[in-house]
């Protein structure tokens, strides 16, 4: 369906237009940034740090996997059982409270004496890591309509740099101090911001008085699966770009640690900063979806993330190959996942929380399946074989594309229906 008038405002880019993030300060705003970003950071830290993990604790390369995909996992099962309870409590007691139990399980992974341990205080982590989702939330009910666009983008601009940063700070930290330190610094820092955000965010009034009860809003979330085509198509790309993705960073510190290469923490981690570019597309992306073009944004996302597989294979050969093969990628990635998003959206504006919520849910089990995926075959094949993994996963998420693509054509005008696309005004834009 063509997108109104207000949803165009609605899911307006960061920036364009709107002037200043009026009715909130910007210190406030800053806060909300660092906050996300700090939070969401904990989901990505162990990615360069899973070499010394598995040593440390005596784990097979197939269970290091499991670090990153329960991780995952938690994050997912968050999005859904704990996410909507903005809907319910005070939010900034709620986000004070993940936030302190976060703490809580940083720590557990900080002291984990046993694979065990570790892999129950990570699945803890991913879990309570979806303040960030709640704290979006927040400021944007915080914040007047006419300047909420604004505030949003500038907050979620927060998660972007927290998650490009977390490998690069991550292995910093550990080459200087061991990876236990990692979780120490970041509970450190959590408790500091929980008590930041209480002292300095006012109690949140946006919750409704008379609102649904918890368990209806947990149906809903699965009754807009079943109602919505566009969003289960949707959430699909999801799936298989993150997996493509997390096969690529969860896979990638296993052969730089070895010879010849032999890279340190910090090295494997600074890989994350080439992400940059990913992030630069994002606006561009968004722009183009807005304007009719989510269709051909997505196509050419997906044919660039397979092709990013090409330079990948030669890994172990050529650093520059790595290089360009991450630029595409994570552009890529970044390029489909913005579009998603903005599609996704644009469905319902009066349910996007629980939309986008159930979308993360499926980002979450791709993630999981690309980081276990990748490590389980490194073990046995190499990493030949976690590239084809992840050309894979590039290849069917371009196939559906190209096949919903030609089913949309034949509902066109003159094609058998007049009816319109609903993703945004291209026609026939899945």
């Amino acid at each position: 369906m063509p997108v109104s008038v207000e949803e165009k405002a609605a899911i307006r880019p960061p920036g364009a237009g709107g002037g200043p993030a009026s009715g909130l300060p910007r210190g406030l705003v800053a806060l909300f940034a660092v906050a996300c970003g700090a939070a969401v950071a904990n989901v990505y830290f162990s990615q360069p740090l899973l070499v010394t993990m598995g040593r440390d604790l005596a784990m097979s390369p197939a269970l290091v996997g499991a670090v990153v995909t329960l991780t995952h996992a938690g994050y997912g099962l968050g999005l859904f059982l704990l996410v909507p309870l903005g809907d319910l409590v005070d939010r900034r007691r709620l986000v004070v409270a993940q936030l302190l139990l976060l703490v809580a399980a940083l720590l557990a992974v900080a002291a984990a004496p046993t694979a065990a341990v570790l892999l129950a205080g990570m699945a803890a982590t991913g879990l309570l890591a979806v303040v960030t989702q709640t704290l979006v939330a927040f400021a944007a009910s915080l914040a007047p309509p006419a300047g909420r666009g604004r505030v949003v983008g500038l907050v979620t601009s927060g998660v972007v740099i927290g998650i490009l940063l977390a490998r690069t700070v991550s292995g910093l930290v550990a080459d200087l101090a061991g990876w236990r330190a990692v979780y120490l610094v970041s509970a450190s820092l959590t408790a500091l911001l929980a008590l930041v955000l209480y002292r300095a965010v006012p109690r949140d009034r946006g919750a409704p008085t008379a609102a649904p009860g918890y368990g209806r809003l947990l149906r809903s979330t699965v009754a807009l699966f079943a109602r919505e085509p566009l969003l289960r198509l949707r959430a699909l790309y999801g799936l298989l770009v993150f997996a493509a993705f997390s096969t690529l960073w969860s896979g990638v510190a296993l052969p730089l640690s070895e010879p010849p290469y032999q890279f340190s923490h910090s090295a494997i981690g600074a890989l994350g900063l080439i992400g940059v570019a990913g992030a630069l597309a994002a606006t561009a992306a968004g722009r183009l979806a807005d304007r009719g073009f989510a269709g051909a944004v997505t196509g050419t996302g997906l044919a660039l993330l397979l092709l990013s597989w090409l330079p990948l294979a030669f890994t172990p050969d050529s650093l520059w190959a790595l290089a360009v093969g991450v630029i595409l990628l994570d552009l890529a990635v970044q390029a489909v996942h913005v579009t998603n998003q903005t599609v996704v959206y644009a469905l319902r504006p009066d349910a996007g929380s629980r939309l986008i919520g159930g979308y993360m849910i499926c980002y979450a089990v791709g993630s999981a399946t690309g980081a276990l995926t990748a490590t389980s075959l490194y073990a046995v094949a190499g990493w030949g074989a976690v590239c084809a993994a992840g050309a894979v996963f590039s290849f069917l998420g371009l196939a559906v594309w190209a096949g919903t693509r030609r089913a949309a054509r034949t509902r066109e005008p003159g094609r058998g229906s007049s009816r319109p696309a609903r993703d945004g005004r291209e026609p026939g834009a899945p």
